[in-house]
């Protein structure tokens, strides 16, 4: 492919083929900046009701930044990654402090903000303030492996200093904005992981993967994705209408989210030895005979599967309860950002 004419082929293709989209037809940062936030590892059709309650309840930056973290975490519940809603919090409030609620209007002060990385500054610079600099993410290295038949591995540093440069010298100065939305839209639409469209590509005929049978080996990846299997024993400790519960604080999946007492082992175990632990914990005389293990919820991440399962348990005196556990009501419980697995078991078993 002559890299000449990449960008305007590519080009031509967006304008005719975009999907009609709320931040593509705005240059304010704010919200091309939520937009691509949200939208790291989320799917469109996931992330688009989220964007528009967003700009709903926090039309501006500034508006998001007197909000609580809390409130931005119910906000986000469902959306998983919550390390991107507290960034996003935080990184409100940075701007509104060190910037007078604007965003810095190019690339590298834009790095310097609170969850911001080299793609997302690469798509506020360039969509918002035309700079010419390049996104690159999934979408951009599978365009680029296939069409120039680079074979570096994309998950290493050596390989993704490859594709930026790359990425850099086909994007088109005029037009940096139209030129990395047009690419990340070919590779979201067009150029897919799986079963690509060759057959009608406008670049068909100068793109290396297709003329060598290659579009299932490129790009490639260096090694292969661990999945951790995790095994969550919870137990849902009921008095009267309300339930003991505490907010995630430990650096681990669902900081900043409300959970209940829990107990996490390596594989299966049975419910006597839970009790002895919990019993051996709260120095209580809890009968694991009186009690009974729901069925298992699986809830799957990128990394990690976790099994969960439930046991309920009903209590008259709360004297063994000690920070940061706390009995909340059910009303309480529905305002309180929760990860979904909590979600779902609340529903189904009609506590929420």
């Amino acid at each position: 492919m002559d890299k000449r004419y990449f960008s305007d082929k590519v080009v031509k293709w967006y304008e005719v083929n975009k999907r009609d989209l709320p931040w593509r037809d705005t240059r304010d940062p704010y919200r091309i900046w939520l937009s691509e936030i949200i939208l790291q590892q989320t799917r469109v059709n996931q992330g688009l009701p989220y964007y528009l309650r967003f700009v709903d309840k926090y039309p501006s930056v500034g508006a998001l930044a007197s909000a609580s973290q809390q409130e931005v975490l119910r906000l986000w519940q469902g959306l998983g990654y919550y390390s991107r809603a507290r960034n996003l919090h935080e990184c409100a409030r940075q701007v509104v402090a060190e910037h007078d609620s604007c965003f810095p209007d190019n690339y590298q002060a834009l790095k310097r903000l609170k969850g911001i990385g080299d793609y997302t500054a690469a798509a506020i610079a360039s969509i918002a303030f035309k700079e010419g600099v390049a996104v690159v993410d999934g979408n951009v290295f599978r365009v680029l492996s296939r069409v120039f038949g680079i074979d570096d591995p994309i998950d290493t540093t050596a390989g993704k200093k490859k594709f930026t440069a790359l990425a850099n010298e086909v994007i088109n100065a005029k037009k940096p904005d139209l030129h990395n939305q047009a690419v990340m839209e070919f590779g979201a639409m067009h150029c897919t992981p799986k079963n690509p469209s060759c057959g009608d590509c406008i670049l068909e005929s100068g793109c290396f993967a297709a003329q060598h049978k290659l579009q299932n080996f490129l790009p490639v990846k260096s090694r292969a994705t661990t999945v951790r299997d995790r095994h969550f024993y919870y137990f849902v400790i009921q008095k009267g209408n309300s339930l003991l519960m505490k907010k995630r604080t430990e650096k681990d999946i669902w900081k900043g989210l409300f959970d209940f007492f829990m107990i996490e082992e390596s594989k299966p175990i049975k419910i006597e030895k839970l009790v002895r632990r919990f019993n051996s914990i709260y120095s209580l005389n809890v009968k694991a005979k009186d009690l009974v293990l729901s069925d298992t919820y699986k809830h799957i991440l990128s990394h990690q599967i976790i099994n969960a399962r439930f046991i309920f348990l009903k209590i008259v005196s709360n004297s063994f309860v000690k920070e940061p556990y706390a009995f909340y009501s059910t009303k309480k419980i529905e305002d309180l950002p929760k990860p979904v697995l909590i979600t779902r078991f609340l529903t189904e078993s009609q506590l929420l």
